[in-house]
């Protein structure tokens, strides 16, 4: 579950993450509390979820609409 939560922030720093971000931390948060033994990639998991919330929440700010993208 550490790796998938680690996978699953990575990639949701550049698609869904909406959707991405939240299983990512909700992933590290399970495999925290049953005691991993890959404490750092459930950190950085938990880390990269909550960055894909907040570049969300950036960039939706920044157009003031609900969804974003590159293009302009």
């Amino acid at each position: 579950m550490a790796v998938a939560s680690f996978v699953l922030g990575l990639v949701g720093l550049l698609v869904l993450n909406l959707f991405l971000g939240p299983v990512a931390i909700v992933l590290a948060g399970i495999s925290l509390w049953r005691g991993t033994t890959r404490k750092g990639r459930a950190l950085l998991g938990l880390g990269l979820g909550v960055a894909d919330l907040v570049v969300l929440a950036t960039l939706v700010s920044m157009d003031d609409t609900v969804s974003w993208g590159l293009a302009g």
